[in-house]
């Protein structure tokens, strides 16, 4: 049996964030579990990378905002690259709603102090990026504080920068149970053995759920299977290329290390929902879409053998859940981020560590992803375009 001062349920970029911001705080007795054999093999691996501050909601942006201004001092503070460039995020709208829809989130982007989104013509579309197709393209919207990050870089590099000072990351620590006594949790029981604390965080992605259940709970949160498709390496177009998201299907594209990864959000229905099988049936619809949108794509081929899927953690208002369990005194959740976890980690970890070193969160007002939202009946609203 051992013992710590805090316990966190999942080595994701979300949970090694936590546990850096604990340790930085002087809250260095933490013991990190995850199911993983090594870093990276759940969800912050699977990344895409990507960064934005145009969301539709206040407390998104301030996520964005805050977790920007760890990112710009990742390195001198972590010793890595977060690999945060700013190549910006074109939103291309073709229909009126969806243009409505990005003003809207403009205003809210700006009222949170972003300067630099700004609405774009068909014309600015096409210098900001020449491959897309500009056939029914409208408008859109374009921020150059967006961009791109490297996920597992901001993993191994908190994972690290903890490591330095104490906190222990422990590996293939699957969680099978809770023990408990009333309101609060006394110990948690994993395939690498057994741990008390005093206080427990779940940080455990996709597996949040479930895990909330072991500990005797309900939290609304699922898994939701995402993949990439990748090309063979090309120079077609710049690894400079803002994420180009058309917004009424969601399909977007960016370049990575010379390839192009293409994305296309769809539903699939798996009899596991964990289940992270690349399903080659939806290749044929996303290629498609991709050659109608950037013309050029049709001189580059798919790398089969590298797509992948992975898996979101999605919340019913798919904003995130952070703070103490309803009906408990010292479990803490930092959940469904919704496909924004690694951009948010930075900011959340703070913000938790706050929360469970000084009874709440004090760089920023978190009541908005607060856990008892849904039982109030006071989800967040946002656009469904972004």
């Amino acid at each position: 049996m051992k013992s710590a001062d805090v316990v966190i349920i999942g080595g994701g970029v979300i949970g090694a964030s936590v546990a850096y911001h604990l340790a930085q705080r002087g809250s260095t007795n933490v013991i990190v579990l995850d199911r993983g054999k090594e870093p990276g093999e759940g969800s912050t691996g699977k990344a895409t990378g990507g960064f934005r501050v145009q969301f539709s909601t206040e407390i998104s942006v301030r996520l964005s905002l805050l977790s920007r201004d760890k990112l710009l001092r990742f390195k001198d503070e972590i010793g890595i690259d977060s690999g945060y460039r700013p190549y910006g995020y074109l939103f291309a709208a073709l229909h009126e709603n969806e243009l409505h829809a990005l003003r809207d989130a403009m205003t809210i982007q700006q009222n949170a102090g972003v300067r630099e989104v700004q609405e774009l013509t068909p014309d600015d579309i096409r210098r900001l990026n020449p491959a897309v197709n500009p056939e029914g393209i409208i408008g859109g919207t374009f921020s150059s504080l967006d961009g791109f990050i490297r996920p597992m870089n901001i993993l191994l590099g908190y994972t690290e920068a903890a490591g330095r000072v104490g906190v222990k990351f422990e590996y293939g620590a699957e969680c099978l149970g809770f023990t408990r006594q009333g309101e609060k949790i006394t110990g948690v029981r994993t395939s690498n053995g057994s741990y008390t604390a005093e206080f427990f965080v779940n940080a455990a992605g996709a597996w949040a759920g479930v895990v909330a259940q072991q500990a005797g709970i309900e939290i609304p949160v699922h898994p939701h299977k995402r993949q990439v498709a990748v090309t063979y390496p090309t120079n077609l177009l710049p690894e400079e290329m803002p994420m180009t998201i058309f917004t009424d299907d969601g399909f977007h594209l960016r370049v990575r290390d010379g390839r192009i990864l293409l994305l296309l959000p769809v539903d699939f229905h798996t009899a596991d929902p964990f289940d992270t099988t690349f399903d080659e049936s939806w290749l044929d619809r996303v290629v498609v879409r991709a050659h109608a949108c950037i013309p050029c794509l049709r001189e580059v081929t798919i790398d089969r053998a590298n797509c992948w899927a992975g898996l979101y953690e999605m919340s019913p208002d798919k904003h995130q859940i952070v703070g103490l369990a309803p009906g408990l005194k010292n479990f803490f959740l930092v959940n469904g981020s919704s496909g924004h976890g690694v951009m948010h980690a930075p900011a959340l970890g703070q913000l938790l560590s706050e929360i469970i070193l000084d009874g709440r969160a004090t760089t920023l007002d978190v009541r908005a992803i607060r856990p008892t939202r849904f039982a109030e009946g006071k989800p967040n609203a946002m656009s469904e375009f972004l």
